[in-house]
């Protein structure tokens, strides 16, 4: 039975994930318990009657930038990257279905074999069943992010807001990493994001997020629970919308 809160701010969300959040503490590839970890916080997630979508990166597998770096073309390193994005759906997915939780890889490059096409309304059916999607392969166009798509994907399953999971609890005036003065944002309107070319999201993503009127929250993925808090609105995370700025210490 799902459980109807109505102090739930939020209703359907698309998560973010990067593919370094599925790498725990490895250099590379998948950590099958960081994998474990966060399938557990979405299982929670849909228990509470959350509709959910996520996309995920690539980069613990193949980062495009870096292989135009060893000077293979945009177009290919990008194709490349997409495909690391399916082999982190797939694992995801293995692990949601461990708990039984029904689950739908949809790729935007076609691979009948092992998983869906990308059928806006199939996916909407999806959302009715109480089935979490993971979309993989970004947007299936190079020289777009899958934080594009990811905006992308969560403007057209009308999802209230996009969960960004990152190494760091929001967003710092400068790399926290390197300057413990950093200050986090509690609130940020996009315009400050794109003016001040903060490092959300490359800025595509952050332009189309605001033409879509998408509310962006950023987190960390690396704190244990954090993601089950943000989604109800609780703990620590910088929400990005169309509003003025708030530093919080």
């Amino acid at each position: 039975m799902v459980k109807d809160d109505t102090t739930r701010p939020y209703r359907r969300l698309l998560i973010k994930l990067s593919g370094e959040a599925l790498m725990g503490s490895s250099q590379y590839g998948i950590d099958p318990s960081t994998v474990q970890r966060i399938a557990g916080e979405i299982q929670s997630l849909h228990n509470d009657g959350f509709d959910l979508c996520i996309v995920v990166g690539g980069g613990n597998i193949f980062r495009g930038v870096n292989g135009e770096a060893q000077g293979i073309d945009r177009v290919t390193s990008d194709h490349m990257g997409m495909l690391a994005t399916v082999m982190n759906a797939l694992a995801l997915q293995n692990a949601l279905e461990h708990l039984k939780i029904y689950t739908r890889v949809v790729s935007a490059i076609p691979m009948p074999a092992i998983c869906e096409p990308y059928i806006q309304r199939r996916c909407m059916r999806h959302l009715e069943k109480r089935r979490v999607i993971i979309f993989a392969a970004g947007s299936g166009h190079p020289f777009f992010t899958t934080d594009s798509a990811a905006v992308l994907r969560a403007s057209e399953m009308g999802c209230e807001v996009l969960l960004k999971g990152t190494k760091v609890d929001g967003v710092y005036c400068s790399d926290p990493a390197k300057n413990n003065e950093a200050r986090r944002f509690e609130r940020l309107g996009y315009g400050r994001v794109l003016q001040d070319k903060l490092a959300v999201m490359d800025m595509a993503a952050i332009a189309m997020a605001r033409d879509n009127h998408l509310p962006l929250i950023v987190f960390s993925i690396q704190e244990p629970g954090a993601l089950v808090q943000v989604a109800k609105g609780q703990g620590r995370f910088t929400l990005i919308q169309e509003q003025e700025d708030h530093h919080h210490g």
